[in-house]
Formats: structure tokens, C-alpha cells, sequence
């Protein structure tokens, strides 16, 4: 699926001031957008999802215009059909598993979901092996299983792309691995691409098969694996996402553990 992204926003507070301009397109179903904090990569899948409105500039995703200026185009989030997966998750706390799922097929928060729509929270609580917990709350749950319910909720409604925010910043090493696997296997059974913003170099390696890279809310850089796999430089791509060339060398036990560990 294409996602093109070519938008302008300033946030102004006080005497503090950043401007986006961020400019890509991707063709690949698993994009990352790389950089460091404050660089400006969640205020642009805000953007995508429409819970952030540019100031200019055009978003389109598989074909489907969803912000365009000069056109006066701006869908709303709930019509986007782009899914989000929030850095803490988001989930209601004062809701169970099965009412968190459940929340984005209700017209109206007080309202009952239909036959149809209790049988699909259902079944993505299976395809997500969390029937069992259909009656917790989010407070009784482990990390890993907020962000499978999260995911849930984020594909109850079959989105045409999936957004996902740091997804794997609250999560120790060894659950990140494991996360990362059953992620890549959620996106090939659901058909789904994904954005995922990071600033873990591991999560290029595992994700990015197009890889956008932001510095001071600027696209420095637009490249893509095959593009780096065919070059010269058989470390180009930890070098691309590494603030320092000399990582192997100045990290050699993460590089062991990196290398054991499969990421």
C-alpha cells in the first residue's frame, strides 16, 4: 500500500516554537519513522490519523486522499479507516477487556453493541488468544497483555493501515523480542501494513523494509532495505539508525545480545 505524507504544522507555547515539514512516501508495508525524541514522528502519524490537523500539505494512504489543503479535504478519525496503537495504549481503565474492544463499534459510549458486534469482539479476542481475560480490568493486566488488547481494539474495525507509536517502549527486553514476532505475525494474518515509529535500532532491523528518518521535525533521509542490502557497506543499516558509526565497537555486548537474540 502507498502512504504518501507531505504536511506543514506549528505548535506554539509560550516562547517555545516547532515547525514540521515532513515529506515521504512509502510503498512498503512495514515503514518505521526513526529518530529521537521530539524529532517530530508522533505528531505526523497523528496527523495520518486525524487526530492532528496541518496547517498544510496532503496525506493519502493506499490511494485514499485523507488531508489535502488545497482541496479542502480533512476526514475525520472515525472515517479514516487507520488504526492507532497509543504509546502507554491508552486503554480505559474503568473498563473491561471485552468493553475496550469493544469501545470503536459503538455509535454512542452508552449504547449496547449489536449480535454482529459482540461476535466480532469475540473473535478477535481468540485471534488474539485474550478470551480469558475478557473480564479484567487493564490495572489486573501484564504489559504484554495491554498491548495485545490494545491491538485488539486498534483492529476491531479492519483498518486499512496500522499506526503504532513506540509500541514496544514499556515493555522489557526479553517481552520487546517476543512482542516484535507476534506483531510481524499479526500484521501477515490480518493483511495490514504498518507505520511504527521508534528510536530503537532494533526495531529498524526487524520492521523497517522502508525506513524515514527525523531530525528536528525534518525527513532527513528516505531509503529502503533492499536499496542498503545491495549496497557496499554491510553494516549501512545500523549505521543509518545509530547516532554513532562506531556502535559495534563502543556497544559490543548489545551487539552479542542483539545477535543471540535474533533482532
Amino acid at each position: 500500500m502507498r502512504l504518501e505524507v507531505d504536511i506543514r504544522k506549528t505548535l506554539q507555547s509560550g516562547d517555545r516554537r516547532f515547525e514540521l515539514e515532513a515529506a515521504f512516501s512509502s510503498q512498503d508495508d512495514l515503514t518505521v519513522i526513526f529518530g529521537a525524541s521530539g524529532s517530530g514522528k508522533s505528531l505526523t502519524i497523528q496527523a495520518i490519523a486525524g487526530l492532528v490537523t496541518p496547517e498544510q500539505g496532503r496525506i493519502v494512504v493506499g490511494g485514499k486522499i485523507l488531508f489535502d489543503s488545497h482541496l479542502g479535504i480533512n476526514l475525520p478519525a472515525r472515517k479514516r479507516g487507520v488504526g492507532y496503537l497509543f504509546q502507554d495504549y491508552a486503554l480505559f481503565p474503568h473498563l473491561t477487556v471485552r468493553e475496550n474492544i469493544a469501545y470503536p463499534l459503538k455509535k454512542a459510549w452508552h449504547l449496547n453493541l449489536s449480535s454482529d458486534g459482540r461476535e466480532e469482539v469475540d473473535e478477535i479476542m481468540a485471534s488474539f488468544e485474550i478470551s480469558h481475560l475478557a473480564e479484567s480490568y487493564p490495572a489486573e493486566l501484564s504489559g504484554g497483555q495491554r498491548q495485545r488488547v490494545a491491538l485488539a481494539r486498534a483492529m476491531i474495525k479492519k483498518p486499512s493501515i496500522l499506526l503504532l507509536d513506540e509500541p514496544f517502549s514499556a515493555l522489557d527486553s526479553m517481552l520487546r523480542h517476543r512482542m516484535r514476532m507476534e506483531l510481524l505475525e499479526i500484521r501477515q494474518r490480518f493483511a495490514v501494513p504498518l507505520v511504527v515509529i521508534t528510536h530503537d535500532p532494533a526495531d529498524v532491523e526487524v520492521f523497517a523494509d522502508t525506513l524515514v528518518i527525523f531530525a528536528n521535525g525534518r525527513v532527513e533521509e528516505v531509503c529502503g532495505r533492499k536499496k542498503l542490502a545491495a549496497s557496499e557497506d554491510e553494516d549501512g543499516w545500523r549505521t543509518k539508525v545509530c547516532w554513532r558509526a562506531q556502535w559495534k565497537k563502543e556497544n559490543p555486548t548489545a551487539q552479542n545480545f542483539a545477535m543471540a537474540s535474533g533482532i
